[in-house]
């Protein structure tokens, strides 16, 4: 008899790991690289993929459903930008309210997000696939 758990909290190392990386990955983007095609879209293509890593390190939810979480947050926030969100709530001379928040939309920005989910579910099928 096979029993499957159904515990939702749970950490999990590899997740972890890549969330680290991701996020340094990030950093150094914001940091050092002010080209015009790596920090714009390469940014928010893994940003999506982090913020999935992150909440997978601490839940264990079917991959799909947290995807779509993910890509939905991310077009909320994206959304918000639209409407000055950072302005709104008066914190415009807050550089780290501006960096998470972000200030100005994108079309672009909701593309990078789409593209970067969809990698984590190619990622992660083919992985349940292969095991």
């Amino acid at each position: 008899m096979i029993i499957k758990s159904s515990v939702i909290f749970r950490f999990n190392k590899t997740y972890f790991l890549f969330t680290i990386l991701l996020f340094l990955t990030e950093v150094f983007i914001a940091v050092y690289l002010h080209d015009e095609i790596i920090r714009p879209y390469g940014g928010d293509f893994l940003v999506v993929i982090l913020i999935y890593c992150f909440v997978k390190s601490f839940f264990n939810t079917p991959v799909k459903a947290t995807a779509l979480a993910v890509l939905l947050f991310s077009y909320l926030i994206e959304t918000l930008q639209y409407f000055h969100l950072v302005d709104l709530l008066g914190l415009e001379k807050h550089t780290i309210a501006r960096i998470v928040i972000g200030t100005s939309f994108a079309w672009t920005d909701l593309l990078a997000y789409t593209l970067g989910i969809l990698l984590v579910l190619i990622v992660e099928f083919r992985l349940k696939k292969s095991a």
